[in-house]
């Protein structure tokens, strides 16, 4: 048996979202294994279900988090927990990075609406928070061949491919393998779902989902001109965006865009539904098989061609046909699996008959999609996913260049910088009151101390 410390920066609770999805299913898997596990959040840990003992401990409160990190044998952490907490960027634990999210280039695409000011320190610390990860871990894990290949780039420039980390060890998969996004053994449970609470669906609309938040490395709007376009051809046809509010996100530009859109081709409230809540994660399900197909649309650029959509194994959970727009990896899947239709980015006429398609009633082509759909769908249950990591909590090991301290791991390590703590803060606030005045210090502040309510 191991004890095993589990660090997630997003809010854990009845509403969750991706990170926070993954983290608490990484502890109950193995929970089951027969390992003990704590789940730490740095931000909100409020969840009913107390399967896994769960804490939240601030950024910076280093006697916090030494308590867990002195009982572990294993530290499993996601995002900036490096740079926030001393105490686990030196410790002496085995430690595994959850790389699963390329979140320096996430950060191209989420801070385009910033000062460009601010936009250069976010991904500058995203990608210093990376390389930070890189450096320091035992082991990593990803979500895909793509991200490992990419990855793998990362850890050559830093010096962590060596004659040490590389004898016996051809392949590198003891220094980072695959751990991809997993979804339940157990399938979606019937309830009150999108007809049964979300006003303008009837019983026979046929309903597309968008199984998650509307973030700006999407491409919504085509979506709904396309929804717009197809509305003769497939009457009742309703795309519904089951969340706009993420719990640890602020909205984003591109949710308004959407709205205006879908007002000005006349389809709010109609053929376009947007649901302003973030759906709890124990009742997604019901809300998934009330759908007919999903969806999901994004542009061409590099955060997709190393992104993992995790809303698709949603749709690989409750049994869905979908339409997905070309260029990552599960493009690639849908298109070899035949799971449904993938469309080129940006082509709304594609889009609109891919729709038209995938809505069909009584269709042929429809029902060897779903029988594909089901057989794709064990190869991603969490047991299946989790396999590399629950081997390695089994028998953990030190990366062939681990050093004491962690600070000499790699070519040209360097501290990263904190971020967490007063002086954190400090530069933050004159960093913003520099580049965007004193209203939208305040307007952080009164976000951050929500946050923390």
């Amino acid at each position: 048996m191991t004890r095993i410390l589990i660090v997630t920066g997003d809010p854990v609770g009845d509403r969750m979202a991706g990170p926070a999805i993954r983290a608490w299913n990484i502890a109950l898997e193995l929970q089951r294994h027969g390992h003990e596990v704590r789940l730490v959040s740095t931000t909100r840990a409020d969840r009913a279900d107390t399967g896994v003992p769960l804490s939240h401990v601030a950024p910076g409160d280093e006697a916090g988090i030494r308590v867990h990190e002195r009982w572990a044998d294993v530290v499993f952490f996601q995002g900036h927990a490096l740079g926030q907490f001393r105490t686990l960027a030196s410790t002496d634990r085995y430690l595994v990075a959850d790389v699963y999210d390329p979140m320096h280039l996430e950060m191209l695409e989420q801070g385009r609406e910033l000062p460009a000011a601010t936009w250069n320190l976010r991904v500058a610390g995203a990608r210093d928070a990376l390389n930070d990860q890189l450096r320091r871990a035992d082991y990593l894990l990803c979500a895909s061949e793509r991200q490992r290949l990419f990855y793998l780039g990362h850890l050559a420039s830093l010096g962590r491919i060596s004659p040490a980390t590389y004898d016996g060890d051809g392949d590198l998969r003891r220094l980072i393998d695959l751990a991809p996004f997993g979804l339940s053994t157990t399938p979606p449970a019937q309830g009150d779902g999108l007809r049964g609470r979300i006003a303008g669906i009837d019983g026979d609309d046929r309903v597309l989902i968008w199984g998650g938040g509307v973030y700006s490395w999407f491409d919504p709007l085509t979506l709904i001109r396309a929804v717009a376009a197809v509305r003769e051809r497939v009457p009742g046809v309703r795309l519904v965006f089951l969340g706009t509010k993420h719990p640890g996100v602020d909205e984003m530009g591109i949710v308004r865009e959407a709205y205006d859109l879908a007002v000005e081709l006349g389809v709010d409230g109609r053929e376009v539904v947007f649901n302003d809540t973030w759906v709890p994660y124990d009742e997604r399900g019901a809300y998934l098989l009330d759908a007919d197909a999903g969806v999901s649309t994004h542009h061409r650029h590099v955060e997709t061609t190393f992104a993992f959509r995790t809303r698709i194994l949603d749709y690989l959970w409750a049994g869905l046909p979908m339409v997905v727009t070309d260029g990552d990896g599960f493009a690639d899947l849908v298109r070899d699996e035949s799971l449904g239709v993938v469309v080129p980015p940006n082509d709304e006429v594609a889009l609109a008959d891919a729709i038209a398609r995938v809505l069909a009633v009584d269709s042929d082509e429809v029902a060897v999609w779903r029988e594909n759909v089901a057989r794709v769908r064990e190869q991603f249950t969490w047991p299946e996913v989790l396999a590399p990591l629950v081997a390695y909590c089994a028998e953990p090991w030190h990366a062939a260049d681990y050093a004491p301290g962690r600070s000499g791991m790699g070519a040209g390590a360097s501290r990263a910088r904190r971020s967490a703590g007063l002086g954190h803060d400090l530069r933050m606030a004159a960093h913003h009151l520099r580049h965007s005045g004193v209203r939208d210090v305040t307007a952080r502040i009164r976000r951050r101390l929500r946050r923390s309510s």
